[in-house]
């Protein structure tokens, strides 16, 4: 948030609580709209790339029996092939989580605009006369003060003393089940061997449960989904860690356990956002199952969506309304996300009772069952139908950028992206061709080298797309022809001096061109910018409106204006 509102010029305090972030790798994919965001707002996603998983390590989801047992099936994990980047200019990335926010710190080390505190600690606020006066306290003294700003945004975890002291209550219930993340290294290439993969579904009952392989050399952490009956969360030691980790590998391989501990699954919802100046984003307003990996994309969408109102109030472009925009906006957003990652735990907990191991005290027992399962030709075609029914857990695509904002339906399939030119969307993605990209602010050309399926032209047909069109701190126009809106624009600009509003425009016939035939005909057929329309897009690349071909330079300021809440 902190690295969004220095972009914009605002100011900040960013504190954390403790000295230092906690090693586990926590969260680790940064979905393609993650890393939209980042490339929009200057952050070297290239770089990103040499950080994290491989992506030919990173391919395949593998649901085994252990990890050097029997394999019951494998999917893709999530969508690395090269039709994704029909979709999207910035295919999945996995990289752990302590190494993004690293990623993210190194660029505040020098930032004028943030100041960083760590060990410090939120208490509590109150507000009077558009003031938050925040009560701050040094952990290691004790020692408490105040401070003063315009507004406070509580990005503190799914604890967040920030929303405890706000007194906002959540919807959402736990579950039954209750994990362990183990973090362990080990050097698991000679166990996997060709089997690499992102997830390894571990199922037998000793251990059954998840190993995300950050960096299958060295780095990996196993979600047990242990028995509490039978090993009580105050039971656990680093010799019961070190024994479940040794059955989820299945051979004899040296490691070290670096940390364990234990958390419920659960869902849940803050009921407001915001009270008065201080808002929630991120975990503090949402927590999620680990199941879709849809939280920490959730929370970058989130500041995503906040920054530029919080930065258009400060610089007087914006009422403080435009805040109320952000709640209705992106809580619809989590309690759909919520509700996928809760699905995709359902469907993953039925296929382990198609296998014969849930519900099982027996582990011999449950164990027995599973062999017993995997061998029965009887079984091969249900047990194939439910490694098919976990697709949809893998494979997100359009929960990361199909999302709508305004609308309160869930996709009817997550996989199912669809390009979506209505207020609300995303604008879609698109390859271009930029005539002049001087004309672009800030314009650095898309780095798909990674992709190691394409041609060295197939690379550079690839730099640019309709996104970078759409600078974080202006609105864009896109339009077919310059010549049905070059006065319009002049007249528009007219109309916003003095309003600190800034527009762009940019025409399909002067400004760029399409690359590929099926993205100018979505464009085409799917708005009417080649007919004398334009495309109006927000900063934050979702479409504000789709404008009419007659329409005036008054009518869209006053579209403008309605949005900014300045009416």
């Amino acid at each position: 948030m902190s690295y969004l509102l220095s972009k914009f010029g605002v100011q900040s305090l960013l504190i954390e609580k403790y000295p230092e972030r906690l090693a586990a790798p926590k969260a680790h994919a940064l979905c393609p709209r993650s890393l939209e965001i980042c490339r929009q707002f200057g952050l070297d996603t290239t770089a990103l790339r040499k950080m994290g998983t491989r992506r030919k390590d990173a391919y395949w989801v593998n649901f085994l029996t252990n990890l050097s047992g029997e394999r019951i099936g494998v999917l893709p994990y999530e969508r690395m092939d090269i039709e994704v980047m029909d979709e999207t200019p910035e295919m999945i990335h996995n990289v752990a989580q302590p190494d993004f926010e690293k990623f993210i710190a190194s660029h505040l080390m020098y930032d004028s605009n943030v100041e960083v505190r760590k060990g410090v600690a939120f208490v509590s606020c109150r507000q009077e006369n558009g003031v938050v006066t925040s009560t701050l306290e040094e952990c290691h003294t004790k020692h408490q003060y105040t401070v003063r700003s315009r507004h406070v945004v509580g990005c503190d975890g799914a604890k967040s003393q920030v929303r405890n002291d706000l007194g906002i209550e959540s919807e959402g219930e736990d579950s039954y089940e209750t994990m362990m993340t183990i973090h362990f290294n080990a050097d698991l290439r000679p166990v996997v061997k060709d089997r690499v993969g992102m997830l390894h579904w571990i199922t037998d009952p000793a251990c059954s449960g998840f190993i995300i392989a950050y960096d299958l050399s060295e780095n990996q952490v196993l979600i047990n989904n242990f028995d509490p009956k039978r090993h009580p969360v105050g039971s656990w030691n680093a010799d019961l860690a070190r024994k479940v980790v040794a059955a989820a590998i299945g051979h004899d391989v040296p490691f070290n356990v670096l940390s364990y501990r234990p958390w419920v699954l659960s869902r849940r919802v803050a009921n407001q956002y915001h009270v008065g100046n201080v808002l929630l984003a991120g975990d503090a307003a949402h927590s999620f199952p680990p199941t879709g990996g849809l939280g920490l994309n959730s929370g970058i969408a989130d500041v995503h969506n906040l920054a530029y109102k919080i930065a258009s109030v400060h610089q007087g472009r914006a009422g403080q309304r435009i805040l109320e925009s952000y709640v209705e906006e992106r809580r619809q957003i989590a309690l759909v996300n919520s509700g996928q990652s809760v699905e995709n735990g359902k469907k993953i907990f039925s296929f382990l009772n198609t296998l014969g191991t849930a519900g099982i005290e027996d582990i011999e027992e449950a164990r027995g069952n599973l062999h017993k399962s995997i061998h029965d030709p009887a079984k091969q075609d249900l047990i194939k139908g439910q490694v098919e029914g976990q697709r949809e857990h893998f494979d997100n695509l359009e929960i990361h950028i199909g999302y709508v904002y305004g609308s309160k339906h869930a996709p009817s399939n997550a996989s199912h992206y669809t390009p979506k030119l209505i207020p609300g969307a995303r604008l879609p993605h698109a390859w271009i061709k930029l005539h002049d990209p001087t004309q672009i602010p800030d314009f650095k050309p898309v780095d798909v080298s990674y992709v190691e399926e394409w041609s060295n032209d197939e690379i550079f047909a690839r730099t640019a797309s309709t996104l970078d069109l759409c600078h974080f701190n202006s609105f864009t126009v896109v339009v077919g022809s310059r010549d049905d809106w070059g006065r319009r624009y002049e007249e528009l600009q007219d109309l916003l001096r003095g309003r600190h509003i800034q527009v762009h425009l940019y025409a399909l016939d002067a400004d760029f061109e399409f690359v590929f035939e099926k993205h100018r005909m979505l464009f085409k057929q799917g708005s009417n910018m080649m007919r004398g329309g334009a495309i109006l897009v927000r900063p934050d690349q979702h479409i504000l409106a789709i404008v009419e071909p007659r329409a005036s330079a008054a009518e869209i300021l006053l579209v403008l204006l309605k949005h900014l809440c300045m009416l």
